[in-house]
Order: structure tokens, then sequence, then C-alpha cells
């Protein structure tokens, strides 16, 4: 008897969404490479660019369904790239809700049939109003298209999935012209790690993208320990015992400076037990012959991101803050990066 063949759900399911990503990733290269070969459609990009650019008001995203909420995180996108958007819904806004829409703004209008009648219905409005639009649907012979300033065409897409009924990949490409377009604009209007960063306080991004100044915890004059490179160890670590005396945490290393102010080196407490371990006779030297000379600092407008990559790169604990001129400014230690925040003790 010829043996039964298996059937494996597990292998199937696999193969339905290799095919899904296949396929969405298919329309995303056509686009681009539309793009890149010029012709009508990077001339829709280039005018799309251009009248957003040139947009006085806000961006208002619009869409029905699926591209409503594909719209809704296009718009969240403008606005953290620091180009003010906003939501209409495009049901709404024939009930009441036009004020939302200012003659200034510019209306971004999805459907990627380009035959909505909601959104056909306010684009119609909209022109009648003097606002601008630019749409993005399958046609650039789309209802739609004919009712735009600019459009973009998606093209001719198949929805991904054997039903090829769900909107896929034709909301996967309107996403992803949005994100194209919001990231076109801000490159132009030159918007920068700390534009972001204002606009993203919270959370694990505006963490990384803090400055390093928020971070010190230990200023000298205050609760970090300073001298010379001509004080003896010894004294400059009594100095330290005797600023250590008080409630006020106190940093885990010697800072020592210039005349000038500047970083000449820096003397930890490993650098102390490793002394004492291997040469426990230099303790009477002065500082200046066993500290590790030009350590690495970070400036105190450089982020918190790059602080951490500069203490994982070299592994060191602790990092000297200087400002512009290489003046000290304070001292930040590997605990301050691992869970950045603004400390006082």
């Amino acid at each position: 008897m010829q043996a039964e063949t298996q059937h494996d759900p597990a292998a199937t399911a696999r193969a339905v969404i290799c095919d899904v990503l296949s396929q969405e990733a298919a329309a995303l290269e056509a686009l681009r490479s539309g793009i890149q070969d010029g012709g009508e459609s990077a001339r829709a990009w280039d005018e799309a660019i251009r009248l957003i650019d040139e947009c006085h008001g806000h961006l208002v995203v619009s869409g029905m369904g699926k591209s409503g909420l594909v719209g809704a995180k296009i718009s969240a996108t403008f606005s953290s790239l620091g180009i003010p958007s906003h939501c209409v819904h495009p049901a709404d806004a024939v009930h009441g809700d036009l004020g939302a829409i200012r003659s200034g703004d510019l209306v971004m209008l999805l459907s990627y049939s380009g035959s909505t009648r909601e959104i056909v219905d306010l684009a119609t409005i909209l022109k009648v109003d003097g606002v601008k639009r630019l749409g993005l649907s399958r046609s650039d012979d789309s209802d739609l298209a004919r009712l735009c300033d600019v459009h973009i065409a998606l093209g001719d897409l198949d929805e991904a999935g054997p039903l090829s009924l769900a909107p896929t990949t034709s909301t996967t490409a309107t996403l992803a012209c949005g994100d194209a377009l919001a990231l076109a604009v801000s490159h132009l209007r030159s918007f920068s790690a700390s534009d972001f960063q204002r606009r993203h306080p919270g959370g694990s991004l505006g963490a990384l993208l803090r400055p390093v100044e928020a971070l010190i915890r230990f200023r000298p004059g205050q609760n970090l320990t300073t001298c010379t490179p001509d004080v003896p160890l010894r004294e400059a670590l009594q100095s330290a015992a005797d600023d250590h005396a008080g409630e006020v945490r106190h940093a885990g290393a010697l800072l020592v400076v210039d005349e000038d102010g500047g970083i000449a080196g820096v003397f930890t407490d490993g650098d102390l037990r490793r002394l004492v371990l291997d040469q426990p006779d230099k303790l009477s030297q002065p500082i200046g012959a066993v500290m590790t000379e030009r350590p690495l600092t970070i400036l105190q407008s450089a982020t918190v991101g790059e602080a951490r990559q500069l203490v994982a790169e070299h592994r060191i604990d602790e990092v000297p803050v200087v400002d512009e001129s290489g003046a000290l400014v304070g001292l930040i230690d590997v605990q301050d990066l691992i869970a950045p925040r603004i400390t006082t003790d």
C-alpha cells in the first residue's frame, strides 16, 4: 500500500507568508524603479514633494476604511518630522468637519481604486473651494486623479494572499509612499536629530536623543574630585576620601586637569585596585605618573545614543564630559547610560 503524503499545515502557512512578502516587496520595487527611471512617475513625485514643501498650513490626510487607517500613520509620520499634519475622515468632512480644512492646507487623498465615493466627493468640494489636493490611487486615469492638482499612481497591484481580496499590497504601497514623501520633505528642510528629539521627548527614542548634559550627575566642585598632575597620589586619594565623607554620592574616579581646565587624565577606582595589587610603591608618586593620559571624552551636546556607543566600543565605565573648548563639565558613568534619566542625589 502506497504511503499517504502527510499534509503539513505549518509549511503551507509559511508558503503563504513568503508569497505575501514577495508580492508586497515586488510592488515596492516597481515603484522605486519607476521613480529612478525618470519619466512621468518621477515628475509626479517631484511635484508632490514641491506641493508639500510649499504648504504653509497643515497636511491633511483623508482615506476611507483601510486607507484611512494607513492615512493616520502617514499623518503621524509627517508630524513627527516637523511637518504639521492631521487626519479628517471623508464622511465626517461632508457632515460638518470641513472646518478642519483651511484654505492654506494641502489635502492628501487616499483611495487605491480612485473611485471611493466619499473621497471623490471630498476632492470635488476641495477643488471648488480652491484647496490644494494631492492624490494617491491606482491610475492617473482614475476619478480621483482627475480631481487633484498632483497625483501619484501606484500602478496595477495584485493584493497578496490566496484570495487576493483583502487590501494588502495596495495599503503597503500607500504607506511606503507616505513615508517616502515625509522623509524627502524633511530632508529638504534640513530636519535634524535634535529637531526629532524635541518632538519625541519620551520613550526610548527620546532617551537616546537626549543630550549627554542632561545625565551629568558628577560635577567638579560638587561631587567630582579634581586635581592637577603634580599632586601626589596619596594626597589626591585623601582629598577624594574627604569629599566622599558627606552624604552626597561621588564619582568613582578622579579627574586630573591642566592649568587651563582641560582634561589631562583620569584615575579610576579600578586603576587604584590594580596599582595596590601590582605596584604599591607608586602610591607616593604624583598622580600624573599613574593616571590614564588623554582619556576619551564626550561633548556635553552629544546624544545619549552616541555616549552608549562610545562606552560599548571602548569598554569604559566613566566618560568625562567637556564643553566645546575642551574644559571639564562633569562625568557620566555607565550606570547613567543603562537607564537614561536625570538623577539628583
